[in-house]
């Protein structure tokens, strides 16, 4: 469906510069499989899968046809003292895939508002327990958990809290990962698991009974793909129990096969008792996120409140949305019909080899991956940072390529359907744009 586009004025893009946006405009009008078409038009072959939404590619007619059908027989009932069969089959069909025993999951409608109503359930259930003072929370710098008060409370992306306050009060930070010895580690890096007791020092500091829970992504996205040093979730696993924390796993950008499993948690052998997922949950196609919480988290939260009475004071109005259910059942069951995980466990090493040959370009400082998902880090311009990335957004989009920089890091994290040639193309294309740096 085409749009006549006359003035550019009245959308205020988020994480965009505006005003630089609307002199030199990047608009896409068409998405098909791994390509996108500009307006100009122009083919970019989709590098970071949407937004690490689109493991299947874009544009899936199953899933249109799906949310095509749904909508003429139910476009909308709120979940509030109300239901419908599609959001009780979605919840089954992802509690098939989930860690361990982390079967009851809650709807929301991105990855902020899970991280929102992941942390919520946290603090419920400790007081559920009759703990209520636990209401620490433990982040991690360069953590990214989405855009509301709780999320970038407990996020570590400066830029993303600097500008509105304090956040949420009794929030402390783990340090990130990143060390100087790790540079140019393919796959879990070898240093660093000791960054873990940072946990273990909070707990001696405040008093492991005063933490509610600990969120950490199992590797770091959005700032650039960091991989959690070898042993290291384990000992946040440990640390959690002996001082009967929640740990939450954040995998909105790790869920649902970018790291060759269904979730990162599995790759890495360890379980979370919360663990928060969104972006492929329906292939990209309709905004949706979700909560995935272990027996023991529901079950106390439930069986704690009144026998007729909600338990949970919380949810969206487009909690459970029946297009959205709709398109997640129909991506699920394209996951499972083409293997896609196990598609992209077997692209891993072909992948990743191909983003590490790029080390020997000039600009490039540091080069971080595992699964389906790597970042390539750029020397700063002119000692500015973010400048660099800022005109490698421009110049990848006039190349052809579709990626996400952040900061002077561009991410790679290509749909699962790619084939060895999209990803030469992909790798290929970078390493000409950069190489001019």
């Amino acid at each position: 469906m085409r749009y006549p586009t006359n003035d550019l004025e009245n959308f205020w893009l988020p994480f965009t510069a505006n005003k630089d946006f609307k002199r030199d405009p990047r608009l896409v009008v068409e998405g098909k499989g791994l390509y996108y078409t500009s307006h100009e038009g122009h083919e970019l072959i989709d590098a970071v899968s949407g937004l690490f939404c689109s493991p299947a590619g874009q544009s899936r007619p199953e899933i249109a046809e799906a949310v095509h059908e749904q909508m003429l027989e139910l476009a909308y009932i709120p979940s509030f003292n109300h239901g419908h069969p599609a959001a009780f089959e979605l919840a089954r069909q992802i509690s098939r895939i989930t860690p361990g025993d982390l079967d009851y999951v809650f709807f929301a409608n991105s990855g902020s508002e899970a991280v929102e109503t992941a942390l919520k359930i946290a603090l419920l259930y400790h007081r559920a327990t009759g703990e209520g003072q636990r209401m620490r929370l433990v982040g991690r710098e360069r953590g990214y958990h989405g855009v509301n008060f709780a999320g970038f409370s407990v996020g570590g992306m400066v830029r993303n809290r600097e500008m509105y306050g304090l956040g949420v009060p009794g929030v402390v930070h783990l340090r990130h990962t990143w060390l100087e010895e790790n540079r140019f580690s393919k796959g879990q890096p070898e240093n660093g698991v000791e960054l873990a007791d940072d946990l273990q020092r909070f707990c001696d500091l405040h008093g492991g009974d005063t933490i509610a829970a600990c969120i950490v992504e199992p590797v770091a996205g959005s700032i650039g793909c960091y991989v959690p040093p070898k042993g290291y979730l384990e000992r946040l696993r440990e640390i959690c129990d002996a001082n009967g924390i929640l740990l939450i796993f954040d995998e909105v950008i790790t869920g649902f096969g970018r790291m060759g499993t269904a979730f990162a948690g599995q790759r890495f052998g360890v379980e979370p008792d919360i663990m928060t997922m969104a972006k492929a949950l329906t292939n990209g196609a309709i905004p949706m996120g979700g909560v995935a919480v272990s027996d023991k988290v529901y079950k106390t939260i439930t069986e704690a409140g009144p026998e007729k009475g909600i338990e949970f004071y919380h949810g969206y109005t487009y909690t459970a949305h029946p297009a959205a259910c709709a398109a997640g059942i129909a991506a699920l069951g394209i996951y499972e019909r083409e293997g896609l995980f196990d598609k992209s466990a077997a692209m891993e090493d072909f992948f990743l080899d191909q983003v590490f040959s790029l080390q020997d370009v000039g600009v490039v400082t540091d080069i971080r991956g595992i699964g389906m998902l790597a970042a390539v880090d750029l020397a700063a311009q002119d000692g500015t940072p973010g400048a660099r990335g800022a005109g490698a957004v421009k110049d990848l989009y006039k190349a052809g390529v579709f990626t996400k920089v952040t900061g002077d890091s561009i991410l790679i994290a290509p749909p699962f359907v790619s084939e060895e040639k999209d990803i030469e193309r992909m790798i290929g294309t970078i390493r000409d744009v950069i190489s001019a740096y």
